[in-house]
């Protein structure tokens, strides 16, 4: 009975770390003068993968799965689907003017576009790779951003200085919001229930009630702020200030800059890991991403990339692992019973041979 015991055992360490099996989150840096995404392993820090794409590829979005990176590319007019377990281009999908914005919901079924140049929002079935809708919106859309049940997409409009709010069941705009002058970067807080803009000129950003549509806060940033992100948890956002080349850290109870965080040169692009322990922030003059422990405020690395590293957008995510098939394996619970279940009748089957013995 021991041996039988100790097998299980040995057997259910075995398939929890099967089950837990998992690459670490990938950082998907676009590089806009070369062209390229660097692939960034968050677990060692170090580049896995340059991966060629189109022209001037500006945003990165990762889908729920891990599976595929979206690459909006400016110059090229189009979007680059990249398989994560291969780092290679797997589709080529053409979109409207100069694409500098890109999200995916968190079904993973759509990515929305914001096409800078066309004043629009292409609408991709992820099935198909193909575009399936186009939204007109206001002047220059950069940023977007779906919320969590993916029944509404914000687009901020650099050239309106306002918001567009689109109901995705019907593709149409149902609210635009006034924010302040230039937004770029978006993002939501993970109930939904905020959104957070920056204003580039206006070096701001904007808070907007969603159950209202209305700002209900508007908060002094660095100068120039670009892209901006809220944390996994929702208590903090970062924004990347790119010419005063530093991040704000913004408390989202009570809206305010908490600290202030020198980074390389002009930073652009922002995101979390999934713990939301670290974050990484691409530095588009200088050439690297500068990764910040969250809980110290710090940079505690600075990681080379290629030229002009952007990636406005959540462009981080966790990779499928290729050559590791996972099976579904039951709860610790559900283990934890079946060998209660076996423990007790291996006590018992002790019992009847001792009462036999005697």
């Amino acid at each position: 009975m021991r041996t039988m015991v100790s097998c299980i055992f040995r057997g259910l360490a075995v398939l929890l770390l099967a089950g837990a099996a998992q690459a670490a989150p990938f950082a998907y840096i676009t590089e806009l003068t070369s062209g390229t995404v660097t692939v960034i392993d968050t677990a060692t820090n170090t580049t896995v993968a340059s991966v060629p794409v189109g022209g001037a590829p500006f945003a990165a979005a990762v889908n729920p799965t891990g599976a595929f990176a979206y690459v909006a590319n400016a110059a090229t007019n189009d979007v680059s689907v990249l398989s994560t377990a291969t780092n290679t281009v797997v589709a080529t999908i053409p979109v409207g003017a100069s694409p500098q914005g890109i999200a995916v919901n968190a079904a993973g079924t759509r990515v929305y576009v914001a096409n800078t140049g066309g004043s629009s929002i292409s609408v991709i079935d992820a099935a198909t790779n193909t575009v399936i809708a186009t939204i007109v919106v206001g002047a220059s859309p950069v940023g977007v951003v779906v919320n969590a049940s993916g029944t509404r997409l914000y687009v901020a409009e650099a050239g309106g200085n306002s918001v567009s709010v689109i109901d995705t069941a019907t593709n149409t705009v149902v609210a635009s919001v006034a924010v302040g002058a230039t937004p770029i970067g978006i993002d939501l807080t993970p109930a939904g229930t905020f959104v957070y803009v920056t204003n580039s000129a206006a070096n701001s950003v904007s808070v907007i009630d969603t159950a209202t549509n209305t700002v209900t806060a508007t908060i002094p940033v660095g100068a120039s702020p670009v892209g901006v992100r809220v944390s996994p948890a929702g208590t903090v956002a970062y924004v990347a200030n790119s010419a005063s080349n530093n991040v704000s850290a913004i408390d989202t109870a009570t809206n305010t800059v908490t600290a202030t965080i020198a980074t390389g040169v002009d930073p652009l692009g922002v995101d979390f890991l999934p713990s939301g322990a670290r974050a990484y922030v691409t530095n588009a003059v200088d050439d690297t991403v500068s990764v910040i422990d969250v809980a110290t405020s710090t940079v505690v690395a600075t990681l080379p990339a290629a030229t002009t590293p952007v990636s406005l957008g959540r462009f981080i995510g966790g990779a499928p692992l290729a050559t590791v098939a996972v099976s579904p394996v039951p709860t610790l619970s559900e283990w934890a019973l079946v060998l209660l279940g076996l423990l007790l009748a291996g006590v018992g089957a002790r019992g009847v041979r001792r009462s036999r013995a005697g």
